[in-house]
């Protein structure tokens, strides 16, 4: 364990963690200055469902690759709902938090509505990181560093920035986007100070892996190329340090809300996808459900229904609620150890219904997740991102190298002006290459995959 023992004796304060501050500014915002009718965190929001990342999601595989189907559900139409059931956590907290803590209003002027506002807007973003191809996009630019052709440039890299480059994460990748500078975005998204605190899910460094047990500790949350703009906001925020050896910090605790949001979404919403697609049969699915939501149900009204998509419309919406309500009740009673930065699980974790939940990711993964049609697909992913990454990648190196070929040249010219050519390191070129190659949605990939293989013009 690398805990500093110091940190156990810290705690981190709303005030500090609230900040309006915006990335690339230099200047404090006061929350009792804002405007009423737009809000910083309210902007944040504005922000990411403006950008174009944000809207690459709605091409982008959820659980179903390429679904042809209207009710399967994509990275965008996922983002959304989790921000909407993040907004109800964020706002409930935070009624709770203003009526133990009265000063956050009285003095500063904070409402319910801000803490909606934050985890909403870092719900909204906290998937747009994501390779095409789902969680096997990160898995195959992973695998194409530490077994395949990008094997060779591990002598050119430290150790961190060959992890960051074997472990691609999708959370790293999110940090990436919304903090990078570039011509006419400098601060990136420009979000404030506390949204990205929030969005921040493992706030440490790539190496070492998995050092404790600790939830944040799980993956990693940002890449050596953005490590002072990941100190910059921990130590605007007052994250706590949890290590003397790497850089490790505690969590923003309002990142355990956009954690159970997600959670929430994916254990439901997911499940009710499979049984629409019929990967899950009603029954069988309607009495795991039930089981989730018998203390709530109304019996009348649940038989009256008279169809299979009005049933399960139902029970999810009770389960929705009966977690949401649960999250919170969860986080106010440990309210102060996640201050201290020791809460070390998910608060679903603590569900008396962690059973329950359970029993529908299992039969999720075993009928859904591993159902023939998403591993068909997800095989064809892994060669789709290793060609373009053999391809992008080798171009890129060989121009490092001042070895590049006629083929090498045009390759460069389709690669966006975002990759600086002109940077002498190979870990930021390499970096910069995956970055774009994660950027794309599933239907561009195969296209680009197409026209550099010659199959298509």
């Amino acid at each position: 364990m690398i805990y500093l023992a110091l940190a156990n004796l810290q705690s981190m304060n709303w005030e500090q963690l609230l900040s309006l501050k915006r990335f690339g500014d230099t200047n404090k915002r006061l929350r009792k200055e804002q405007d009423e009718t737009r809000l910083g965190f309210e902007v944040d929001y504005d922000r990411v469902i403006f950008s174009s990342e944000f809207r690459s999601l709605q091409d982008k595989t959820q659980v179903i690759p390429l679904s042809q189907t209207d009710f399967v559900h994509t990275r965008l139409t996922h983002s959304l709902e989790v921000s909407v059931v993040g907004r109800s956590l964020g706002r409930k907290v935070g009624q709770k938090l203003i009526e133990k803590y009265p000063y956050l209003q009285n003095v500063h002027g904070y409402q319910a509505n801000d803490f909606g506002a934050i985890v909403a807007a870092a719900a909204l973003a906290h998937d747009i990181g994501n390779p095409p191809f789902g969680h096997s996009g990160e898995k195959a630019i992973g695998e194409f560093f530490k077994n395949g052709d990008g094997k060779q440039f591990k002598k050119n890299l430290t150790d961190k920035e060959y992890q960051d480059l074997c472990d691609f994460e999708g959370n790293a990748n999110g940090f990436k986007i919304l903090t990078e500078s570039r011509e006419g975005r400098e601060g990136g998204l420009r979000l404030s100070y506390a949204t990205l605190g929030t969005f921040m899910k493992y706030p440490k460094e790539s190496l070492p892996k998995k050092p404790t047990n600790h939830i944040a500790d799980k993956k990693y949350g940002f890449f050596q190329s953005e490590i002072e703009e990941f100190l910059d906001v921990a130590k605007e925020l007052g994250l706590i340090s949890r290590s003397d050896k790497a850089k490790s910090y505690s969590r923003h605790p309002l990142t355990y809300l956009v954690e159970a949001a997600d959670d929430i979404c994916y254990t439901i919403i997911d499940f009710e996808d499979g049984i629409n697609l019929g990967l899950i049969q009603e029954e069988f699915a309607l009495e795991y459900l039930i089981n989730l939501v018998r203390d709530t149900i109304q019996t009348g009204k649940y038989h009256s229904l008279t169809n299979t998509q009005d049933r399960i419309s139902y029970l999810r919406a009770l389960a929705i609620g009966g977690l949401i309500n649960e999250a919170v009740d969860i986080f106010m009673d440990n309210e102060e150890s996640i201050l201290k930065g020791d809460f070390a699980i998910a608060l679903l974790d603590k569900s008396k219904y962690e059973a329950q939940i359970d029993d529908i990711i299992k039969i999720s993964v075993d009928r859904i997740y591993q159902s023939k049609e998403v591993i068909e697909k997800e095989i064809a992913g892994y060669q789709v991102l290793n060609e373009l990454l053999r391809v992008f990648i080798m171009a890129v190196y060989h121009d490092f190298e001042n070895t590049k070929t006629n083929y090498d040249k045009l390759i460069l010219k389709v690669l966006p002006k975002t990759i600086d050519l002109k940077s002498k390191s190979i870990y930021n070129r390499l970096m910069a290459v995956c970055h774009f190659v994660s950027k794309l949605s599933d239907s561009n990939a195969i296209l680009i995959h197409k026209k550099v293989r010659g199959i298509q013009f």
